[in-house]
């Protein structure tokens, strides 16, 4: 089945081109339109999508005001963010608020696609031009934002293990391949550690590995199988 997506502009034009974008790909069916934050929140109550591409400079309340609301509300539907700023603030905000990617608008169809997909897995994503403002905030409020490396001791050592792997992007079915897992055990460990850290999305689970200091590279999963850990 495909993901069910929404898509948030204020600009038709924008709109359409998105929809021409995802039209050429079977795995997205966008299932309705929202010019605005109300509109969005709405429609998402309505229509459940699993995935919202949402603009940062909506009318009224803005898209980083709506994430928040919707994500509160339906922690299931991941959002990415779309954007014309690559500001520390912007940035930052969206992916406090819970987006999962943060895309710049003059990025390619492609990219965007590249971010719906790594988001649809249960990773996350930013345009290359945004990296270093996202790094920089975070080293600045992580601390303020997100529990000590302390709060890291309430979990297990599989825990931890899931804590990583799902920091550095990796979906729950990759985890237990990984750790030689079953897809179930993985899920429940997953489930109980966020629970004890707090923490409800990927996104803030990533914001804590940071800060923390245990983000774990992409390369993490090639040494894992190269060294049979």
């Amino acid at each position: 089945m495909p993901l069910r997506i929404l898509l948030v502009d204020d600009h038709k034009i924008m709109i359409a081109g998105i929809r021409a974008i995802l039209g050429q790909c079977q795995e997205f069916e966008v299932i309705g339109e929202a010019g605005s934050g109300t509109e969005a929140i709405a429609a998402c109550k309505q229509q459940h999508p699993d995935m919202i591409v949402m603009d940062i400079g909506l009318p009224g309340m803005n898209g980083i005001e709506t994430t928040q609301v919707i994500v509160r509300n339906a922690p299931g539907t991941k959002v990415v963010m779309l954007s014309i700023y690559a500001d520390e603030h912007s940035v930052v905000g969206a992916i406090r608020a819970g987006a999962q990617a943060y895309v710049l608008k003059k990025a390619s169809g492609s990219d965007l696609l590249e971010a719906m997909r790594a988001v649809a897995k249960g990773g996350s994503y930013l345009s290359p031009q945004v990296s270093d403002h996202f790094f920089r905030g975070i080293g600045r409020t992580g601390p303020r934002l997100t529990p000590s490396l302390s709060a890291l001791e309430v979990l297990a050592p599989r825990e931890l293990q899931v804590f990583r792997l799902v920091a550095a992007g990796k979906a729950s079915k990759d985890i237990a391949v990984i750790l030689d897992l079953g897809l179930e055990t993985v899920r429940s460990y997953r489930k109980t550690m966020m629970r004890k850290l707090g923490v409800n999305n990927v996104a803030g689970l990533t914001q804590l590995a940071i800060a923390t200091g245990v983000a774990v590279p992409n390369t993490y999963v090639d040494d894992q199988k190269t060294h049979g850990r």
